[in-house]
């Protein structure tokens, strides 16, 4: 979602052309100098694990990986479940070598989120925050699609985190088409020069939302030509022009939420079955409608069905659905009412959060059961969908859009892993769409997304088995009752090693309730629900 971008932008096709010519990129405080984490060192020896890696293969374990610096040298096998490792089966160790005790701990490939913004000034959520979030719950790799902090600083940010200089994922920077530009671009030749300029600035790949087919087309062309990658939020304003078949036969190689598939999918009409009444500009209007758009597409299994989604497989095509970020629509306290609120949201990004015919995403004007229902309708076929793309072959990634719609980072992420497990996945192909598949959708899965000798070392430990609950890998850990009938919290992200660096995932999600306390401490803010009075003395849940 665009959350750094005033409604007023968002709302005009002819800035989802060259939006950025009047964008204000409003920063978010840049992050601090790494003060966490150890290494990486020469050598560091992760003892005992249960290695869940992203290739397919059943887990297995125990398993030794050995960690030279930043790259994986070695993986072992070292014994057998349930019996004694003999030593000697072991790596050696040789002075100066760090070990890691992670006997019946469970190790998979560091995640990736294809969707995560770097925070936004109008969210009030600063870069150190969000990036231990991220961190805290295993994530070490993020695409930022939209570089709302503008071009330059994230590059900067990138650079750091190359380098360990900064807590931070590996960023991937995808800016925004337009963004930069002086002028609006409406000839294809301006399209082209932009991406060639965008490309020399050193982007990764560019984020679309739409445009006029022929500037579309020769910016795809473009891009494709010069070896970076694009994705699409494929805005409402501009689908029926070019819906995600077009666009990916165009050259887009990913999309992202939901956005132009049903178009693509419709048999019996061209255009969304819009109200007379209806106006983007109303987000009520806007999502409620979405929300009945999947029935209005050709129906699973149809001819229209099978002929979009092998046509997309058959030009690699990626879909990263993002789930999660409109789980809001079809149960709103679920999303309000979650409770890492409580110690990990800003004062800033609650009242952000909260009902307004401003704030991007705050559409809760008048949302009830009417709406719920049909969402959870969209979901069921949207669902259908995805996973059928991913049993014939398609690549689906894993993504967030958090610090939006009641979707925090980090947190939001987990949810995404579980919702793919709602439509279907397996949780082994799961854990494949939080990696390999990120990797491959990145042009990176020859370093990262698998734990493979000669990958950089990017792992997350977790001391419970994510298989069987995927729930183990929230920030808040999972809830178990024990055999002394005492309720506690189990699970939460033990290790998260990024280029072999090893951070303490605890230790970083205290860091986070840390700023927020304090935040709260300083504005005397409680949260409350909207429409509820906060006490006296405090400041509460409003706009």
């Amino acid at each position: 979602m665009t959350k750094y971008l005033p409604k007023k932008i968002v709302c005009c096709s002819y800035f989802l052309l060259s939006l950025s010519w009047q964008l204000v990129n409003a920063q978010v405080p840049k992050a601090p100098a790494r003060a966490e984490g150890d290494g990486p060192y020469n050598r560091l020896l992760i003892r005992g694990v249960t290695l869940i890696n992203s290739t397919g293969a059943p887990p297995v374990g125990p398993v030794d990986i050995v960690v030279e610096k930043n790259r994986i040298a070695q993986i072992r096998q070292v014994g057998y479940p349930g019996v004694p490792i003999d030593p000697k089966s072991r790596p050696q160790v040789n002075p100066g070598d760090k070990e890691l005790n992670c006997e019946g701990m469970y190790l998979m490939p560091g995640f990736i989120d294809m969707h995560g913004h770097i925070g936004g000034n109008a969210q009030g959520t600063p870069s150190e925050y969000v990036f231990k979030l991220w961190l805290g719950h295993g994530i070490t790799t993020i695409r930022d699609p939209s570089c709302g902090n503008g071009l330059d600083w994230v590059l900067e940010h990138r650079t750091k985190s190359e380098r360990n200089e900064i807590t931070a994922p590996r960023i991937k920077a995808y800016t925004v088409f337009g963004q930069g530009a002086k002028e609006p671009i409406t000839t294809a030749e301006q399209a082209r020069a932009w991406v060639r300029d965008n490309a020399k600035k050193g982007a990764d790949g560019i984020k679309f939302f739409g445009a006029e087919p022929t500037v579309f087309k020769a910016a795809l062309e473009e891009n494709k030509k010069l070896g970076l990658r694009s994705a699409c939020h494929h805005a409402q304003l501009e689908v029926a022009r070019m819906n995600v078949l077009a666009t990916a036969k165009a050259g887009l190689t990913s999309m992202e939420h939901w956005y132009g598939l049903p178009e693509a999918l419709f048999a019996d009409r061209t255009i969304q079955d819009y109200p007379a009444n209806y106006n983007y500009n109303n987000e009520q209007n806007r999502f409620e409608e979405a929300g009945k758009l999947w029935q209005q597409a050709a129906k699973p299994g149809t001819e229209r069905w099978n002929q979009v989604l092998d046509e997309l497989i058959a030009l690699d095509f990626t879909i990263d659905p993002t789930f999660n970020i409109y789980e809001a629509n079809r149960e709103l306290m679920l999303a309000r009412r979650a409770e890492w609120h409580d110690e990990y949201t800003l004062p800033s990004l609650w009242r952000f959060y909260g009902p307004s015919r401003i704030s991007h995403g705050s559409y809760w004007h008048n949302w009830g059961t009417e709406q719920e229902v049909e969402w959870k309708r969209n979901y069921q076929l949207w669902m259908a969908f995805v996973n059928e793309y991913k049993n014939r072959g398609g690549r689906v990634t894993t993504g967030s859009d958090s610090g939006f719609i009641y979707q925090l980072y980090g947190f939001a992420y987990i949810r995404e892993l579980e919702l793919l497990r709602e439509a279907g996945f397996h949780p082994l192909e799961v854990i494949r769409a939080a990696t390999l598949k990120g990797a491959e959708a990145l042009g990176m899965a020859d370093q990262i997304g698998s734990v493979e000798v000669g990958k950089l070392a990017d792992f997350v430990i977790v001391d419970q088995n994510p298989l069987a609950n995927l729930k183990v890998l929230y920030g808040t850990g999972a809830i178990h009752l024990n055999d002394r009938n005492e309720v506690e919290r189990v699970g939460g992200v033990t290790y998260t090693v990024k280029d072999g660096v090893v951070y303490n995932a605890k230790k970083l999600l205290a860091d986070v309730r840390r700023i927020v306390a304090e935040a709260k401490q300083k504005e005397g803010f409680e949260i409350t629900q909207p429409g509820v009075t906060p006490k006296a003395g405090k400041v509460g849940g409003g706009k």
